[in-house]
């Protein structure tokens, strides 16, 4: 039995220049990172249970931001870029779906905007899971297909304006439901998905596009579109700031927890201890 690659839609490589160029500038456009870890906080302090070793993807010093309340330990960090990692310690550089940690030695891996660029979400999320403890947390902020909608939009229309087509300029982004599938399909228990969905007001269109270079987020997809014209561009940015300046960023948060005895069930068919028709029968009769 033979089984397919996944497609490679992502040119890791350029996604870790990108990712590389962005160390020096990140700390003045890493909004999103510190709202998700400030989310990611408040998630561990309603836990209750501690996790004595953890690891961080794409987090950098933003792990600062933990507080004693979370119950986390030893700390690791990893990232696909060096620079990223923001001298913090112990760290490794790896790629989202190559992490560096031994079967189930971890209490709990965070995941902070790294997951949406892996070519085999499943396969990445597996590897998570197998390097999680029994009852380990997996928690993850991804970017969702609403992210962008604005730019891409106006991007569209002026590239179809002034030269008749479309080129891929924009990764595809997939639903919440794709996520929630995806963590099944790697063997979490309890697998949530939720949405956290902010707006930002751009008065300059191109301090949009100066985020995304400051986030490393701009386009790293394999097959790339011919350099992009300047008249394009202005064409674009000009729509941008006709559809009123606005941009919104969809936050996708993924919860499970590696399968534990201790963790709660369904009940299985059958189980119940009264029928629906013995309960119709009591209450009609």
């Amino acid at each position: 039995m033979t089984t397919s690659s996944p497609p490679q839609i992502f040119d890791r490589r350029v996604a870790r220049k990108r990712r590389a160029r962005s160390s020096a500038a990140f700390p003045a456009h890493d909004f999103l990172h510190r709202r998700i870890m400030e989310d990611v906080v408040d998630r561990l302090e309603t836990v209750n249970r501690d996790f004595p070793q953890a690891l961080f993807a794409g987090a950098g010093d933003l792990t600062s931001m933990l507080t004693p309340a979370c119950g986390v330990g030893d700390v690791f960090h990893t990232d696909s870029a060096k620079g990223r990692l923001a001298g913090a310690v112990p760290s490794f550089v790896c790629e989202e779906e190559a992490l560096p940690a031994a079967p189930q030695s971890l209490h709990l891996i965070v995941s902070i905007l790294t997951l949406h660029g892996a070519n085999d979400l499943v396969g990445a999320l597996a590897q998570a899971r197998a390097a999680l403890k029994p009852d380990g947390l997996f928690l993850a902020a991804v970017f969702g297909e609403e992210t962008l909608r604005v730019l891409r939009n106006a991007f569209y229309r002026a590239e179809t304006e002034l030269t008749g087509g479309v080129a891929p300029r924009f990764a595809p982004l997939a639903v919440i439901q794709d996520f929630g599938q995806a963590l099944s399909r790697a063997g979490f228990a309890l697998p949530v998905t939720d949405v956290d969905r902010v707006t930002v007001d751009y008065a300059n269109p191109f301090s949009l596009l100066k985020d995304l270079r400051g986030m490393g987020e701009t386009s790293a997809l394999k097959d790339r579109a011919p350099s992009l014209k300047r008249s394009v561009l202005a064409r674009a940015m000009e729509l941008f700031a006709e559809a009123g300046g606005r941009e919104r960023f969809e936050i996708v948060y993924l919860t499970g927890w590696v399968p534990h005895e201790s963790q709660q069930k369904p009940l299985k068919p059958g189980s119940a201890k009264a029928s629906l028709a013995d309960a119709v029968r009591k209450n009609t009769g």
